[in-house]
């Protein structure tokens, strides 16, 4: 691995947006899945561990508050392994840690042992696996992007319909330890989605026009330089509000339709019905985001995004039966899906390929500072609030105005801040490699080889894709 160059991308490659395309994006559906699905899917466990050594259920909602915080936490590390290593190495070891996690999990004889495997050793595999798909994504897809990440994006309600009543039934049938062992074992499918991942290459040029080897620059593992861009700080700050509400109804969702007095599991069909809208929400959305006149508007789009997830949650609050609860979820799941599809497609558009690899590092390393530091404060005052009033209302309003003040932060800062330029790299570096890319055609013109040659080369060159190619380094 020593002699593996920083993984930024070939230069001047033209994104395929198809082809090999499709199991890259198969791969990112099933990682973005276990990611998001697997520390809710956890929690059916709790019962179980609760009576096995003996603890209360705050013991062991840590797990899956551990698995959110490696996810989220790990981000700037991620993006240094990435840049050091590529993505299919990367993914290929965080697919064997996660398995591993929660196999080593089956075996433990304490909470504390489970926090550190099933919840440090699988966040961290997860978080391995999480954010390559995500790069290699974007390095895929450029014009049919929005749709692809849309796509990706629709794994993690599919996997949550799927992993917690699989959770069920495995803890019926083998019990926790059983369940983890299994878990671990499916965990193992990251692996397979990792070996999806080939790495991108410029098509080879005849032997008469190749230049001189360049030399090669040494780039950085973490590319602090996105904090001068304007639009990639507004964006890190709306998403660190954005994060504090945005997944609180459906946490209170279920209490809030008991409060009311129905029995469990009709408050519990409730989130059947979010997560259902949720899997066709994320596709749509990413299809409408990449038409012509909306893709290059698509930072508007996700701050009505939010917007919309927001004021439904202020209706929300003022719902009184479980008709209304439907409703709200029914809009809450539109919303939802909205955002999750918009997300990162929104930071690409923002940094470009580049430096999306600390770009996204650093974000999910401030939504982890706002989820660490602002829900301690902020879930006690809404207990508090809760316990005094007795009512869910008040939590749901909290909740609405923070994800609308993250929209108004997204589209008035670049509304007012940010003076878009259209078919201008993003970058100083890129920038430097489209005018040597142009010197380079430039020269080919003058090169003595046959005259048949060099026409066909011209005229078939523009239309090369780059090609899907193995090389030591990132071969299984």
């Amino acid at each position: 691995m020593g002699a593996v160059v920083a993984d930024d991308g070939p230069s001047g490659v033209k994104a395929p947006d198809g082809g090999w395309g499709w199991a890259v994006l198969f791969g990112c559906f099933i990682i973005t899945g276990f990611s998001y699905a697997f520390p809710k899917a956890v929690s059916v466990f709790f019962k179980e561990l609760i009576r096995e050594f003996g603890i209360g259920y705050s013991d062991t909602a840590w797990i899956s508050s551990i698995l959110l915080a490696m996810l989220y936490g790990t981000g700037p590390l991620c993006s240094v392994c990435v840049n050091r290593f590529g993505c299919r190495p990367v993914m290929l070891v965080g697919g064997l840690f996660a398995s591993m996690g929660m196999v080593i999990a089956s075996f433990c004889t304490s909470i504390v042992q489970i926090y550190l495997t099933a919840g440090v050793i699988t966040g961290l595999g997860l978080a391995l696996n999480f954010q390559p798909s995500l790069i290699m994504l974007n390095r895929y897809f450029d014009k049919r992007r929005p749709l692809a990440n849309g796509l990706s994006a629709a794994g993690s309600p599919v996997f949550l319909c799927a992993l917690s009543p699989l959770g069920q039934i495995l803890q019926h049938e083998y019990g926790w330890r059983g369940g983890f062992l299994i878990l671990g074992g499916m965990l193992l499918n990251c692996c397979v989605c990792g070996a999806l991942m080939r790495p991108l290459e410029p098509p080879k040029k005849p032997e008469a026009t190749k230049e001189p080897a360049e030399k090669k620059v040494k780039k950085k593992l973490l590319d602090f330089s996105v904090f001068k861009d304007g639009g990639f700080v507004i964006y890190a700050l709306a998403a660190s509000i954005m994060v504090l509400g945005l997944f609180v109804p459906p946490v209170f969702v279920v209490s809030y339709a008991k409060d009311l007095g129905y029995q469990d599991t009709k408050a519990a069909f409730l989130l059947t019905i979010l997560g259902f809208i949720d899997i066709f929400a994320r596709p749509i959305c990413g299809m409408v985001a990449g038409l012509k006149w909306v893709r290059p508007r698509c930072v508007y789009l996700f701050s009505f995004a939010m917007i919309f997830n927001g004021f439904t949650d202020l209706m929300g609050s003022m719902s009184v039966d479980y008709g209304g609860l439907v409703v709200f979820c029914i809009f809450f799941g539109i919303s939802y899906g909205m955002v999750g599809a918009l997300q990162f497609e929104v930071l690409m558009a923002i940094v470009g390929t580049q430096k999306f690899s600390s770009a996204i590092g650093l974000v999910l390393l401030a939504e982890a500072m706002a989820v660490l530091i602002g829900p301690p404060s902020a879930g006690k005052k809404r207990r508090k609030l809760l316990d005094a009033t007795g009512r869910y209302m008040f939590v749901f309003i909290i909740a609405g105005i923070e994800v609308t003040t993250s929209a108004l932060v997204l589209a008035l800062g670049n509304f007012f801040c940010i003076k878009k330029k259209s078919d201008e790299p993003h970058t100083k570096e890129e920038a430097a490699e489209r005018e040597e890319l142009n010197k380079s055609e430039n020269k080919t013109e003058d090169a003595k080889v046959d005259s048949i040659e060099v026409e066909q080369f011209l005229k078939d060159e523009p239309e090369k894709n780059g090609e899907v190619v193995t090389n030591p380094e990132t071969c299984v």
